[in-house]
């Protein structure tokens, strides 16, 4: 009897432990296959001297540009495409490549995040898979528009002040002593939406979803772990896309970039544990209305 029982028991230990590596392996996976992939497809693009001298004082720009906007997204939960095209742009990278190289960047920082949200903890894994299908749904549906049908920035205002309604509630509710805790219900509404303005708009997956959740009194260490584990997903579907149809330009950015994030990102998801949670809503509050005012004042 015992001994069937001490089977019973490593039998479910084995199978809790393959699902708890699918975790990590699954984004390994993907990220092995896509250098190949990368790799294989435009190695003919650089040789190995220009690779040398591409590590230069506009790379270094880049690198820092990709571990500061990985901090931003990997402690509050949104802002790395925001925050790396804003700087992109202000330094003088045209948008085309600005707008590839985070994508394609994204790919890989959202995956090191995802795994280091995974290894300290900060995952809340029914929310991941509630938001995972309709999120990649939705950004693979804007990435394929905004390639062929519609312009992105004709959107944006509505979604900025969107935005900033929910920060303002993040703030109030920020100051709350209690914060109640609502059922959020439609989230795959919310991660479809979310998605597909992610795609659209160059950023807003963390903005829309992360705030939205925040907004609902959910806990932001595990809402933040959560929203940045979907996130690899999303930023895989939309990326996959915009390579199809774009192609790929600006390779010393999307290094430059992707170096950054992914060394920052296990930085990023320690500080999760660290940060209280008022000075972090208050905090996610001000990002959303700064980012969401600089957007609408470059449209206005």
């Amino acid at each position: 009897m015992n001994s069937e029982l001490n089977g019973d028991s490593i039998t479910v230990k084995q199978e809790v432990t393959f699902k708890e590596r699918l975790w990590v392996v699954v984004p390994i996976v993907l990220l092995i296959g896509l250098i190949c992939t990368l790799v294989y497809s435009h190695h003919a693009e650089f040789t190995w001297d220009g690779f040398v001298s591409g590590f230069n004082q506009e790379f270094l720009v880049f690198f820092a540009i990709g571990v500061f906007a990985q901090l931003v997204d990997g402690t509050l939960g949104m802002g790395y495409g925001a925050t790396s095209t804003s700087f992109l742009l202000a330094y003088g990278i045209p948008p085309v490549i600005s707008s590839t190289g985070v994508h394609v960047a994204e790919m890989f920082t959202t995956g090191a995040s995802a795994i280091s949200h995974h290894h300290f903890g900060n995952i809340n894994k029914k929310l991941v898979k509630h938001l995972v299908i309709p999120g990649v749904l939705g950004s693979i549906t804007g990435a394929y528009l905004l390639s062929d049908v519609i312009d992105g920035d004709v959107i944006k205002p509505f979604i900025a002040v969107y935005m900033i309604v929910l920060a303002c509630l993040i703030i109030r509710k920020s100051m709350q002593k209690n914060i109640l805790k609502k059922k959020t219900k439609r989230l795959n509404i919310l991660a479809s939406f979310g998605g597909f303005m992610d795609a659209i708009g160059g950023g807003g997956w963390g903005p829309i979803v992360t705030s939205t959740l925040l907004g609902r009194g959910r806990n932001p260490r595990y809402t933040i772990g959560s929203v940045n584990a979907a996130e690899f997903a999303v930023s895989f579907a939309s990326g996959i896309t915009f390579m199809l149809f774009g192609g790929i330009h600006g390779w010393q950015v999307i290094i430059g970039l992707i170096l950054g994030g992914v060394i920052a990102a296990p930085i990023a998801a320690l500080l999760v544990n660290k940060i209280k949670r008022k000075p972090m809503m208050i905090l996610v509050g001000i990002l959303i209305i700064v980012l969401s005012l600089k957007t609408l004042s470059k449209l206005l």
